[in-house]
């Protein structure tokens, strides 16, 4: 947390903020997007909202939730990371999107790596985990960047997601 009470995380390319609400046009327009496919959209703009929220609620009700990835230099938000929880996951989910035009830059990776180490730190969870499309190679590949290892015996929603588990150190 800043000295203002606000959570950010703060990596070499990356700083790690709260969603406000400036941030929801984006987020709605990728969750209405064919990209959406592999998260369980497209969505339209009021489930889009009651995600978005809920991203923003999980901080109050368990202490993690979804942080906006901005680039530490230019200020641009190019998507968001986040550990998501409630009756919706069966665990503790460590999760990313990234906006249309800033894929394959690492940003994810970064990101998702700075979330999980700080929440292995500050929560002291034994593990997280990422459920994923089985068809989304490129939050495959994230998940294993970060030491992820599938785990086919993981309880979870979809039955046909991929579940990948990441352990504390």
């Amino acid at each position: 947390m800043s000295e203002t009470g606000a959570m950010i995380i703060q990596t070499e390319r990356l700083r790690l903020r709260l969603p406000e609400m400036d941030d929801f046009a984006a987020y709605a327009e990728l969750m209405a997007s064919p990209r959406s496919v592999r998260m369980g959209g497209p969505f339209d703009r009021r489930a889009a909202w009651g995600m978005f929220c809920h991203d923003v609620a999980l901080w109050q009700l368990f202490g993690h939730g979804a942080l906006m990835i901005d680039l530490a230099e230019t200020g641009e938000c190019v998507g968001q990371v986040g550990i998501n929880h409630g009756p919706l996951f069966p665990e503790k989910e460590l999760g990313w999107l990234v906006y249309e035009g800033h894929e394959g830059r690492g940003y994810a990776t970064e990101a998702a790596m700075a979330l999980r180490d700080w929440a292995f730190a500050t929560l002291s969870l034994p593990s997280l985990v990422s459920y994923i499309a089985p068809g989304n190679a490129a939050s495959i590949a994230v998940a294993q960047r970060l030491g992820g290892r599938l785990d086919l015996t993981a309880p979870r929603t979809d039955p046909g997601d991929l579940v990948y588990r990441h352990l504390a150190a």
